[in-house]
């Protein structure tokens, strides 16, 4: 159980920061803010967004690979996936019972995707591909699941994909990179203009205890740093 728990600690503060920055992350590592979640060692990681509409399958066929990750395993053009939103209505989404049963079997705190690498945004944002403005469900289940958390005594935590986007232009892509014309742009401008407002976004809206970066394809110390800055003024 120890070794888990430093893999997910890595995890937390590695993928946002590059090789270049490696003692960085061992000071990380020794915050006294960290203290909590290594105390806590038992949550619920909730992957959930436009990719369950799929469900792994395209055009009739199975794509290979895990669900979340099926927009870049089938080479899904971004009009296309985008259209996915119209039929996204979770409308039997409960908040109060997905924490009410995270706390009856013990777990500290729940981590879920706000956006994953497809880009699209869990929660309310100024960028229109989000679940509140682009679906007919119409609701924030972010803002609900923090608020359940709430009420449950439970740490709240944020997944954010900050440098894989496939919807936005010049946002990074993994495994063989772009598709779709569509994608190409300048990634520090993704960063300028999808990035760091997001991310202003879910810690203003939400005030997350947790906040899981992953895969810093194509990130460096400079693009780091605008995220840090945005992190700075939040004491968790």
């Amino acid at each position: 159980m120890k070794k888990i728990n430093l893999i997910l600690c890595l995890l937390l503060v590695a993928s946002l920061l590059t090789s270049q920055i490696v003692f960085a992350q061992s000071k990380t590592l020794n915050d006294p803010k960290m203290d909590w979640w290594k105390e806590a060692r038992f949550g619920m990681f909730i992957h959930w967004g436009l990719y369950a509409v799929p469900a792994g399958v395209w055009h009739g066929k199975d794509v290979q690979g895990i669900g979340e990750w099926i927009m870049l395993r089938g080479k899904i053009p971004t009009t296309d996936y985008q259209q996915l939103a119209l039929k996204f209505n979770p409308v039997q989404f409960n908040a109060d019972a997905w924490v009410r049963l995270a706390k009856d079997a013990g777990m500290k705190y729940i981590v879920i995707t706000s956006k994953h690498h497809d880009g699209f945004a869990m929660f309310k944002s100024s960028d229109p591909f989000n679940i509140v403005d682009a679906t007919p469900f119409k609701r924030d289940p972010i803002k609900e699941l923090g608020e359940a958390c709430k009420k449950y005594n439970i740490k709240f935590g944020l997944y954010y994909s900050q440098a894989q986007d496939w919807n936005h232009a010049g946002g990074a892509a993994a495994s063989g990179g772009h598709w779709d014309s569509a994608q190409n742009g300048s990634m520090d401008k993704y960063i300028d203009n999808v990035a760091v407002p997001q991310v202003k976004e879910i810690l203003s809206a939400y005030n997350p205890a947790i906040i899981w970066w992953d895969t810093p394809v194509d990130m460096n110390k400079s693009r780091a740093d605008k995220i840090a800055a945005v992190l700075k003024p939040y004491p968790k």
